[in-house]
């Protein structure tokens, strides 16, 4: 092999991804880009700069998990305030937290 070594590498990857990269181009829906993903991320991340993050692993897992849950129920167009006080109901009762997957069957109470 004569040449660059990076240049070389970056080819390898490029080729043994081809399919993948080039999914948006063969399948209707697909985003060329993940802008969709980086726009969901940047509360989180706009939240924490602006808190000067967390002092604890406790409080980093607890705020990462409090905002996923959040853009999921975003997603999902569920209401965010009613599933976030049915989870402190139920850990205040000892029940395990409602099942966010199955949460829309309960969004009429």
């Amino acid at each position: 092999m004569t040449g660059n070594k990076k240049a070389a590498g970056m080819c390898w990857h490029i080729w043994k991804y081809f399919d993948a990269l080039w999914t948006f181009a063969k399948v209707a829906g697909v985003e060329p880009t993940n802008n969709t993903a980086e726009r969901s991320l940047r509360g989180g991340v706009i939240k924490r700069k602006l808190s000067f993050g967390v002092n604890s692993e406790t409080g980093r897992q607890f705020m990462e998990r409090t905002l996923s849950v959040l853009a999921t129920c975003r997603q999902r167009g569920l209401n965010e305030l009613t599933y976030m006080t049915a989870c402190v109901k139920a850990h205040f009762a000892g029940q395990a937290s409602p099942n966010l997957l199955e949460w829309s069957h309960f969004c009429w109470l």
